[in-house]
């Protein structure tokens, strides 16, 4: 081992000790990361993907899911996966906004996508009752049909729910005794729903939404609480959507102490209200350690290994 008293002059790479200090902190930094949910068939990325995905691994996300939330956006995260293989991965499924479109053919065609090795999940599919953009009837049928898919083909389900817990259970529930594993994705609800959920075997995705969530009893109190165990957490940015506006006065000053130089560095670069990127990871991830009182280190850990497990990632 070199002395340490050597003077930068001396180092055969002229690296000052500084700098190799400076190099080792940024590597520790650096989290192994798994994004389980980003929209980056969104029109919004097609000028610049490669930059995108790029910043991403940057950032230390090494994994990303592709969200299909239609048809055609499920082809399309298919095909991104090609593009980026072994970093990239899909889903196939059809959003609860978009039920209305739902046709005989939707089951085999998604069916069809998911026996691709790189489609990982059914979904994204579920409930909406608050926006409501397609007839909660006609939404209750088709969540239930791709429930039924995700049974047959025995991949994961990718879940969304918005004011729909009691229907969302008891769909669910109708296939307790076959249904795969599932992720509630970017949960924004109450610590019974949480806890609803988790008993049911769910995992919980959560997302920058931590930003200006100040209910008494939303997702910054069930961290807080510890009410989500590490072994079923994930994290995602949900990508364009989701930005974590940590500059927001509705972070408290001992969370926004929490968050690294580095990164956030990556988010007040390249990303905005208009366009999140999954290269924000790290810092939703040091977000929820914070409120969570535990090391970030333990629960990037964590979190990447549950979305391993989940989906099967390589």
């Amino acid at each position: 081992m070199a002395d340490s008293k050597t003077k930068s002059g001396n180092n055969p790479d002229n690296i000052s000790e500084l700098k190799i200090k400076q190099i080792e902190d940024e590597v520790a930094s650096s989290y192994l990361l798994v994004d389980i949910g980003a929209n980056l068939t969104n029109s919004k990325y097609s000028r610049d993907l490669d930059s995108v995905v790029e910043r991403a691994k940057d950032a230390g996300v090494k994994k990303i899911m592709v969200t299909g939330a239609s048809v055609q956006c499920s082809k399309e995260a298919l095909r991104l996966t090609r593009l980026y293989p072994g970093m990239l991965y899909s889903s196939a499924g059809i959003h609860p906004h978009d039920a209305k479109t739902w046709t005989d053919d939707c089951y085999d065609t998604i069916k069809e996508l998911a026996s691709n090795p790189e489609c990982v999940a059914i979904g994204e599919c579920g409930l909406d009752f608050n926006r409501n953009f397609s007839p909660q009837d006609v939404q209750m049928e088709v969540f239930e049909k791709q429930v039924q898919l995700a049974c047959e083909v025995g991949k994961p389900l990718f879940l969304h729910e918005r004011d729909a817990h009691d229907d969302m259970v008891r769909i669910l529930g109708k296939f307790k005794d076959r249904m795969p594993p599932a992720v509630l994705h970017c949960f924004t609800g109450t610590s019974a729903q949480a806890l609803k959920y988790l008993e049911m075997g769910l995992y919980i995705g959560l997302t920058g939404f931590l930003w200006k969530d100040k209910s008494d009893d939303g997702v910054r109190s069930i961290l807080e609480k510890g009410l989500i165990p590490l072994d079923r957490l994930l994290i995602e940015t949900d990508a364009p959507f989701m930005y974590p506006n940590v500059r927001g006065s509705k972070i408290p000053a001992n969370i926004k102490q929490a968050l690294s130089d580095r990164s956030l560095s990556f988010l007040n670069r390249y990303c905005t209200f208009q366009r999140n990127e999954p290269c924000a990871l790290p810092v939703i991830v040091e977000m929820i350690a914070a409120y969570m009182k535990r090391p970030v280190e333990e629960v990037a850990m964590a979190t990447t290994i549950n979305a391993i497990k989940l989906f099967g990632f390589s």
